[in-house]
């Protein structure tokens, strides 16, 4: 595979297609960057002098320069240009930027764009080509459609936070607002089918992304569970559902994930570690009789984990092919070895001088890789060249916008 590679070339296999992002916060922009990623150009609208929320959700701010963390990273490989939608003469400037894009992405309230002449079914009739990507919390259709939604919402009620947490404690939340990253990418899997039909049709279309269909989607095997018994699974804090142990285990100086996916595994862990008299005990002899007595898995296996490090017992479940990790911080992640093999952290000069890092993309194109061509801008950073060199604007137009307040 090819190394990840910060360089102003497009190698991108989206090289050549144009995008109106109309997204803020998180679940767009993820769904835009990743289009970007891929190579496609990516205009950015903001609104003239607050932009994206996001651009206020701080600290931290990227060290060296006034943009919170939150915005560069999901904001990479596109041109921010400040257009006030809401006025007649930034609704003209819209209608004139998408005579030449191939996708609109937005992720405003149900009909609210509507109100500006922007709604999918106003600009389909004009540009029957559009690919025009919606996402909201609740998608365009269904009682709830109205609502505005937010990651932490959409995790109570798409039921993943009934599932994570401790037996006894409360309902928790993930970490990270996976909520809102689901529905971008999502989106951009939906993009990519459109696309693929408007090459075969010449059609466009829109896609409704709504950010509760897609948590309902993946809640995976736990989803399929509860379709297949009418019993909503219980809360077992880091213990899976269907495969015992697996599950985290305190070690003689911290903890580690130990994942026996299988019989011939658990086998091989209990005649290396003393403990092939419980391949006698039906309670242990197969994983359903396992996972029936999950709780008396975990007291006698405690013992013997506590009896080595973590990093002994890496050592020795590794050599013998038995599923295992540490439970990182991020700094342990961003100094991983195999995680910095994987080229998966890059720098990228800022328009303030600076140089920023950011996650990069994991999809790994052997041909058409990822390309990593300009660090997320600064507000407004684009007005020019865009309005004048795609739009053909003149340089007093363009002025006469700015003291108006358009852009």
């Amino acid at each position: 595979m090819p190394d990840t590679t910060v360089a102003p070339e497009n190698t991108g296999p989206l090289k050549g297609l144009r995008v109106l992002d109309l997204t803020r916060v998180l679940a767009g922009p993820t769904c835009t960057q990743m289009l970007g990623d891929l190579g496609a150009e990516v205009i950015k609208i903001e609104r003239p002098e607050a932009g994206d929320d996001t651009r206020g959700f701080a600290p931290p701010f990227v060290p060296n320069t006034r943009e919170s963390a939150y915005f560069v990273g999901v904001n990479r490989n596109k041109k921010s240009v400040t257009v006030d939608i809401a006025s007649p003469e930034g609704q003209a400037v819209i209608m004139k930027l998408l005579e030449s894009c191939d996708i609109l992405a937005e992720n405003f309230k149900v009909g609210a764009l509507a109100k500006y002449g922007l709604g999918y079914e106003q600009l389909s009739k004009k540009f029957p080509r559009l690919i025009y990507c919606s996402i909201t919390g609740f998608g365009q259709t269904g009682p709830y459609a109205p609502r505005p939604g937010y990651d932490a919402l959409i995790q109570a009620m798409g039921g993943i936070m009934s599932l994570t947490g401790e037996p006894n404690g409360s309902p928790q939340k993930s970490g990270v607002p996976v909520a809102d990253l689901f529905a971008g990418l999502y989106g951009c899997i939906g993009i990519l089918s459109a696309l693929n039909h408007r090459h075969a049709t010449g059609q466009g279309q829109q896609i409704d992304i709504g950010m509760l269909d897609t948590h309902v989607a993946w809640l995976a095997n736990q989803g399929s569970n509860f379709l297949s018994t009418g019993e909503n699974p219980p809360r077992l804090g880091n213990q899976h559902p269907n495969i015992a142990p697996y599950q985290e285990f305190p070690s003689k100086d911290g903890y580690l994930i130990l994942a026996v996916g299988n019989d011939p595994t658990f086998e091989r862990f209990c005649k290396n570690f003393g403990q092939e008299h419980l391949l006698a005990d039906e309670r242990f002899a197969t994983n359903p009789k396992r996972v029936e007595n999950r709780q008396l898995v975990t007291d006698t296996l405690t013992p013997l984990m506590k009896s080595k490090t973590t990093a002994e017992w890496i050592v020795a479940l590794e050599a013998l092919k038995i599923a295992c990790g540490p439970i990182n911080t991020l700094k342990d992640v961003f100094s991983d070895p195999h995680v910095i093999a994987r080229n998966m952290v890059l720098e990228m000069d800022h328009a303030s001088g600076a140089r920023v890092k950011v996650t990069a993309n994991p999809v790994k194109l052997s041909a058409t890789p990822p390309s990593y061509r300009s660090a997320a801008p600064v507000l407004g950073q684009h007005n020019a060249e865009v309005l004048q060199g795609i739009l053909g604007m003149s340089e007093a137009e363009v002025s006469a916008l700015k003291e108006k307040g358009i852009i």
